[in-house]
């Protein structure tokens, strides 16, 4: 007869809040990086990474007490969380569940690695991109971005 371990909660639940789950692994600090938050902020939060998920095999976690994100930073957390799940929390219960999308157009969210584009001018545009199959291409200089997104976002 084989004992199995009983479940466990690694991180302890949240009263009010957001709680992002199926982050890709090792992208929770560029989650934290795109809300802002760093070592001198005051949020309380909770941050898992590489947790075991029947459904992606590891997964980061984060949890952030009294805070509900805007659309622009799932936005953001998209890029490199693609099957990342956003819930809202209120009274310990979950309120709201919903995946992220990536819009197919992005003002705002990405800088042009280009030096000579235009959106990086002192010019009052927003950089703008378009998602294609390939990446990320700029609307203003076609510079195609395949990789590394974490380090273009804004």
């Amino acid at each position: 007869m084989t004992e199995k371990t009983p479940r466990t909660l690694l991180i302890s639940q949240i009263n009010n809040g957001t709680v992002i789950d199926h982050i890709t692994a090792g992208e929770a600090l560029n989650v934290l990086k795109i809300l802002g938050i760093t070592g001198s902020t005051r949020e309380c939060l909770s941050v898992a990474t590489n947790v075991a998920s029947g459904h992606i095999g590891k997964k980061d976690i984060v949890k952030i007490e009294n805070r509900e994100l805007r659309q622009d930073e799932v936005d953001r957390i998209a890029l490199i969380a693609p099957r990342a799940t956003i819930n809202i929390i209120r009274n310990y219960e979950v309120f709201e569940k919903k995946g992220v999308t990536i819009p197919p157009l992005l003002q705002g969210v990405v800088r042009c690695p280009n030096p000579g584009c235009i959106s990086n001018t002192k010019e009052p545009i927003q950089s703008t991109f378009e998602v294609t199959k390939k990446g990320l291409q700029c609307a203003y200089c076609d510079w195609l971005i395949t990789e590394d997104i974490a380090n273009y976002i804004i």
